[in-house]
């Protein structure tokens, strides 16, 4: 089964990535600012690990969505049920990378991601994940360009 993958990389080697990625296999190769995005299944998200050059990580999409405000994003991230991927006892760290006026700071709308899985957790099972910002179990990245947000699970 295929699904949606980015392919993270430094700015002037989107080129370069979207052409290993064609090499690989990929479909659905469209180049973006500091990404390139791509389909393929699991087998193809290992191969983009361990095989590209030029990529810095692998990001898997869970969710897209508008945000036109902190609540928004709260909401958003709240509606997804996180117990599909982080497991009691597990830890997660959040990362964001935000080009918006509305979201000026990277790390509050980290943090707005963060309380919404926190939050799901405390009312649906009475604990909380822990964040482990050095060595998490799991690693979530959210992405807001003006009010375009994408939530994904790093593959690295």
């Amino acid at each position: 089964m295929e699904f949606e993958l980015i392919a993270k990389t430094f700015m002037g080697l989107e080129p370069v990535l979207s052409q290993e990625l064609t090499q690989l296999g990929a479909n659905n190769v469209q180049i973006g600012r500091r990404m390139v995005s791509f389909t393929g299944d699991k087998e193809m998200m290992y191969r983009a690990n361990f095989q590209l050059h030029t990529a810095i990580r692998i990001l898997k999409p869970i969710k897209h969505f508008k945000a036109r405000s902190a609540e928004d994003v709260y909401n958003e991230v709240k509606k997804i049920d996180w117990s599909q991927y982080i497991t009691k006892g597990k830890t997660f760290v959040v990362d964001s990378v935000v080009y918006s006026d509305e979201f000026r700071n990277s790390k509050f709308v980290s943090y707005k991601v963060k309380d919404a899985i926190v939050d799901q957790f405390r009312e649906t099972t009475g604990d909380r994940p822990n964040i482990s910002i050095s060595n998490p179990d799991i690693r979530l990245h959210i992405h807001i360009a003006e009010d375009k947000a994408t939530l994904c699970l790093d593959s690295s």
